[in-house]
Parts: structure tokens; sequence; C-alpha cells
């Protein structure tokens, strides 16, 4: 992801920087302090430090620079915020000599060092409802054993991976990270009949994912008897802990693609819509996929009001808790991203960070009605409730969205790129130096 701290003397025009195109499909985030976040509550000015000699280059006021970062975020989806000191200080920095964190990759989700590198992995929690005396619940004990059997896989992968660069496997090996999450969370919900906005879905979140990072936790000091810690762990934050072999264990990434295959609902996000469309243009592709959630068919079915009057209704709005003729439990039980608040997003993230000890990736989804204080007050409730950066996106505020509610009308979303000519060369099996 492209960050740039908030105290460096540029950051006004990196906070605009999307704001007249030329930047697409590029995520940008601004690295908020600590500093300016005191700065922010005092409603004074910060300091503006050049990143080369540390000197002093000026002032700002904070209070103005936190209403442009959302007014750039309500015209554009960006930038997001990363706490970066909250990052630096805690357990996605589990080394701290090979630091400071001052970037994470793409999405968010994963703070790194030089040279450092993602190996993420996914468990879909759809996969883990089952039938007991006739009422879905969650499967906790095969929830405990495919976490800690992902945690060895993961770990196997760093031994078997053709890395690019010497760098990148020596920090990959020195560290050994790792980072487990999750992916169908939506659809447990809707499986359980819980209400993604309610008390308790939040907690069985923390639930969940304390399940997950204590099972493999577990299987990494495992690993750590069985084959040895990783190198540098007599320099970690971990060194007066029990052994263990990997540095970090868990970290929840979106699984925008993987979830697509998967036939699950992404991360830990609400569902976007019960019919949607997937959409991609550009210079050499052309794709339009349309979605109705199987699942809500299914329930529908079970329930027995399932009807082609109720698919199309669905169809045309995407949507189900307007249908009044649909029991209220079934209709609240799949509620999408924009019928949810905001602060119900936050509160998820909140409650999955707690036991993710790198980043969470989280969209932040809100209606095209909303206005920058929601933006401002949604990243301040971020900061306040632990989160390690956050990301909003207002509907709308891209001319083309990969997401759009509802099946029955086409969006015809172009996204113009002058592709350059290459000429492609075979790519060999082994890319390691």
């Amino acid at each position: 992801m492209g960050i740039l701290r908030v105290d460096h003397p540029d950051i006004m025009e990196f906070i605009h920087c999307k704001e007249e195109g030329g930047i697409t499909n590029f995520n940008i985030s601004v690295a908020i302090t600590e500093e300016f976040m005191k700065a922010y509550e005092a409603g004074r000015e910060y300091d503006l430090i050049d990143p080369k000699t540390g000197e002093v280059r000026g002032k700002l006021d904070a209070i103005k620079v936190f209403d442009d970062i959302a007014q750039g975020a309500w015209r554009t989806g960006d930038p997001g915020l990363i706490f970066i000191d909250r990052i630096n200080t805690g357990t996605p920095n589990p080394v701290p000599g090979l630091g400071p964190i001052e970037s994470t990759n793409p999405c968010g989700e994963q703070p790194l060092y030089p040279y450092d590198s993602c190996n993420l992995g996914s468990i879909f929690l759809n996969n883990f409802v089952i039938k007991d005396k006739g009422k879905n619940v969650v499967d906790w004990e095969r929830l405990r054993s495919v976490s800690a059997l992902s945690a060895r896989f993961l770990d196997d992968v760093i031994e078997m991976n053709p890395y690019p660069m010497k760098e990148i496997r020596q920090t990959s090996l020195a560290i050994r990270r790792i980072g487990l999450g999750v992916g169908g969370w939506a659809d447990m919900l809707c499986l359980l009949g819980i209400p993604y906005d309610s008390n308790e879905a939040i907690e069985l979140a923390e639930k969940v994912m304390k399940t997950i990072y204590e099972a493999s936790l577990t299987a990494s000091q495992e690993l750590a008897v069985e084959r040895g810690t990783f190198p540098l762990f007599g320099k970690s934050i971990y060194k007066k802990d029990i052994p263990r072999r990997n540095a970090t264990v868990t970290t929840i990434a979106p699984t925008g693609s993987i979830s697509i295959i998967a036939g699950a609902s992404s991360g830990i996000e609400p569902l976007f819509a019960v019919a949607f469309q997937h959409i991609v243009k550009d210079a050499s592709l052309d794709r339009t996929l349309s979605f109705v959630n199987p699942i809500f068919e299914s329930v529908a079915k079970e329930r027995g009001v399932w009807s082609e009057d109720l698919k199309e209704k669905v169809a045309e709005n995407g949507v189900v808790r307007s249908i009044e003729e649909l029991p209220e439990d079934l209709r609240m039980a799949f509620g999408t991203a924009h019928e949810i608040h905001h602060n119900w997003h936050i509160k998820h993230q909140a409650a999955f960070q707690k036991y993710t000890e790198n980043a969470v990736s989280k969209t932040i989804n809100m209606k095209s009605s909303a206005g920058e204080d929601e933006i401002k007050n949604a990243y301040l409730l971020a900061w306040e409730t632990g989160c390690n950066g956050v990301t909003v996106f207002r509907d709308g505020c891209k001319s083309a969205q990969v997401l759009n509610v509802g099946i029955k009308e086409k969006k015809e979303e172009v996204i113009e790129e002058k592709s350059p000519e290459v000429q492609a060369i075979e790519r060999p099996f082994v890319v390691s130096g």
C-alpha cells in the first residue's frame, strides 16, 4: 500500500493525490501517529518532520488535516488510516530491531518489515456450522482442529516457497511470520440466524477469533518443540514467553477473490447484497457475474417462504429487509452492508482485532448520503476501539466500482486504461536468485 506519515512535509499533497485521477487500482493510507491524535484532540498544531534529517520543517493544524483526510475519503474512498505507532508498539512488530514498520501490504492487513512477505491463509467459517438437535450451531471442535492444522500448513509454506529475492527469503525464514484469518463470516451468521448488527454477533466474533488464535498459537508452540523457534526469537517481544515457531500467527485478509472461488462471503464483511453483480472491465477483460445468495434461497425454502415472486423482489432490490411479508428474524439475519450502520462494521473489526496479531482488512461501507462528519466519526471510533487501521467507502464515490447491488439493472462501468506495448517473456518455474 502507498503510505505516507501524517508528519511528512508533503502530506497535504498526498491526501489529495487521488482526486484528479491517475492513481487507479492502488490503495493509499495516511500513517497516523500518537502525537497527531493528541494534537487533534487538543485542537492544536503538530510538527512536520523531514524523514531524512529528522528536522522540523513546518507545522499544520491537526483538525484541518483530519478534515482533509475525511474529505478525500468522501470523494474517492482514499486515503484510509493506518495507526502506525499502535502497530509498532504491538504484536505486528514482533522483532523491533528489524523495524520500525512503515507500511503494509496492499489491503492493510499485513504490516511488513523491509523485504518481509505475506504468508496468509483463511478459514471459511460457513463450513463450520452443523445441525445439533435440529438447530444450527458452531462446530467448535472442528474449528480448533482445522486452525491448528492450517497453522502447520502455513509454516510449511515458508519452507517450500520459491522466493523471488534472497533478501525476502532471509527475512521470511528469520521471523516465520504467518497470518491465519477467516472468510465466510457473514455466511456463518446467516446460517445461525444472527443479525450482523447485534451484540450477539460481536460476542461470537470474539469467541471465533479467540478459538482460531489459541489453536494456531498452540500449534506454533508445538512446532517450536519439534523444529525449533524462529531464528530471531531471542530478539523478539516473546523472548521471555513460551517458545514459538512463528513471530505472528493471525491476520484477517479481505479474501475478495478466493471467497468467490469458495462460494462464500468475503472476510469479515457483511453481505454486500442478497443479489449482486461483480463487474470487471478494462482494456483486456469484460466480465459481469450475477449472484443470488444461495444461503438465503436455502433458508427461505426451509422456512417455506420461497417463491418466484420473492425471487423477483430480491433480484429487483438486492436486499430483503424491506420485504415486509418475510418473517422479521429472517429479514434481520440477511442484512446487507448499506443497511447496517457503519458503527457495527467498526465494532466487528475491533472484535476480530482483539485476537489478531497482525491487522484486519475491513471496508467500512457507507451510504452515498453519508457526510464527511460521519467519516470522521468512523475514523475516531476505529481509533478508540483498538483497530490498527480503517478504510471507508461511500457508495458511488467512484464512477466504477467492483460490486453493485441487484441483478435487474445492468450497469456499464468501463475503466479506461492505456496499455503500453510489452513483450512478455516466458516465466521460469524457479524465480529466486
